[in-house]
C-alpha cells in the first residue's frame, strides 16, 4: 500500500495548521470577509501560474489528471458553498473571538465531522482502532482548547469554528466524489469562485479594503495554506477516503497551535503535554490499521490517474501510448466485474459496505 497518499494529506494539514495563526495576525488590518476572499483569490492564482505554465510546456500529456463532466458539477458546487464560502468565514469570525492557539486546536473537530458525515450519511466503514484513534485526536483538540485558568470556552468563538467545522466536514465529503479528477483544477475553480464572492460580499456591505501589503499578505497565505494545501489534500483523498483523510488531517491543528505559541507570543499550558501525546497516539493507531475482506467489483467504465502495478488495472493500450512503466497516467478504461480479498482503504475503487 502506498505511503503516497498519508504524506500528502500530512503536508496539507502541516499548512492548513499554520493558517490559523497568521490569518489571525492578518485580521488585525483585514476585516474577515475581506481574508476570506483574499486567501482563496491566492489559492486561485498562485495555482494558475504553474498550470498555465505547464500547458505550455506539455500541451498534450498523456500523464495529466481526469478532466471534469458535467455530472461532476454539483459535487463541486456544493464543496465550493460549504468549504470556500460558509467554512472560511465562519473560521476567520471565530478567530476574532479566540486565541490563536485553541482556535487552531478546535479545528481538530474537522476530522471528526467529516467522519459522521463519511459514516452516516455516504456508507464509509469505520472499525474500531479508527474511531480509537479519531477520538484520541479530537479528545487532544479539547484538552488544548481549554483554558485552565478561566476553566471556561469562548463560547461565541467555538460554535463558529464548530460551524466552519462542519461546512469543510461536508465539503471533505463531497470532494471526494470527484477526487479522481483533476485536483488543480478543482482547486482553481474554488478559489476563483469562492474567492469573488466573498470580496464581492464584502463591498456590497461596505466593508473597508486593506492596504497593498496587507492584500498581498493574504494573496500569498492563501497560496500557500488554502490552494497547494487543498490540491494535496484531494490527491491524497483519492487513495485514503474521507475518514481516514480527516483523521491524517487532524495533526493539522497541533502544528497550528505550536506555532501560535511562537508567531503571536501565545503562553504554553500543561494541557500541551497530554495533548500532544494523545495526538501522536491517534496517529500511531491510524498507521497501525489492517483492513481487508472479501468484496466484489462491480463493471466500471471511467477515466482517472492510475498505474498498473494496484491489481486492479490489468488493461493494455491499443490506441494510447505506449504503456508507461510504474507512471501514472489517465485514459477510459474498463475494470470487469472481479470478486477478491485485500488489504485495502475506501478509495475510487473501494466504496463498498460490509
Amino acid at each position: 500500500m502506498s505511503v503516497r497518499p498519508l504524506l500528502q494529506v500530512l503536508l496539507s494539514a502541516a499548512l492548513f495548521g499554520l493558517s490559523a495563526p497568521l490569518s489571525k495576525l492578518l485580521l488585525r488590518n483585514i476585516d474577515p470577509l475581506v481574508l476570506a476572499g483574499l486567501l482563496y483569490l491566492g489559492a486561485f492564482i498562485g495555482l494558475s501560474v504553474p498550470s498555465a505554465i505547464r500547458r505550455v510546456v506539455r500541451p498534450r500529456n498523456f500523464y495529466a489528471s481526469a478532466a471534469l463532466s458535467g455530472r461532476d458539477i454539483p459535487w463541486l458546487a456544493g464543496a465550493i458553498l460549504c468549504g470556500g464560502i460558509i467554512g472560511p468565514i465562519a473560521l476567520l469570525l471565530g478567530l476574532q473571538r479566540m486565541s490563536g492557539t485553541a482556535a487552531s486546536l478546535l479545528l481538530n473537530l474537522e476530522g471528526l465531522m467529516t467522519a459522521l458525515i463519511a459514516v452516516l450519511i455516504f456508507g464509509e466503514q469505520a472499525g474500531r482502532r479508527l474511531w480509537l484513534a479519531l477520538g484520541a485526536m479530537t479528545g487532544a483538540g479539547i484538552l488544548l482548547s481549554w483554558d485552565p485558568g478561566t476553566g471556561s470556552f469562548a463560547w461565541t468563538g467555538a460554535l463558529l469554528l464548530l460551524l466552519a467545522m462542519a461546512a469543510w466536514g461536508a465539503d471533505n465529503n463531497l470532494t471526494r466524489q470527484i477526487a479522481d479528477k483533476n485536483a488543480g483544477r478543482i482547486a482553481r475553480t474554488k478559489g476563483l469562485a469562492a474567492g469573488l464572492f466573498s470580496l464581492t460580499l464584502a463591498l456590497v456591505l461596505g466593508r473597508p479594503l486593506p492596504s497593498w501589503e496587507a492584500a498581498a499578505a493574504g494573496l500569498l497565505l492563501g497560496a500557500l495554506s488554502y490552494g497547494l494545501s487543498l490540491v494535496l489534500y484531494i490527491r491524497g483523498l483519492a487513495g485514503l477516503g474521507a475518514f481516514r483523510a480527516g483523521a491524517f488531517f487532524s495533526a493539522g491543528p497541533f502544528i497550528g497551535a505550536a506555532a501560535s505559541t511562537l508567531i503571536l507570543a501565545e503562553p504554553l499550558r500543561w494541557s500541551m503535554g497530554p495533548g500532544a501525546l494523545l495526538m501522536a497516539a491517534g496517529v500511531l493507531v491510524i498507521l497501525l490499521e489492517r483492513h481487508a475482506h472479501g468484496h466484489r467489483h462491480e463493471r466500471l467504465v471511467h477515466a482517472h490517474p492510475h498505474g498498473h502495478a494496484d491489481g486492479h488495472h490489468a488493461h493494455t493500450h491499443t490506441d494510447s501510448p505506449a504503456e508507461p512503466r510504474g507512471r501514472e497516467h489517465v485514459h477510459e478504461h474498463i475494470h470487469e466485474p472481479t470478486d477478491h480479498s485485500h488489504p485495502h482503504w475506501p478509495d475510487i475503487h473501494h466504496r463498498h459496505g460490509h
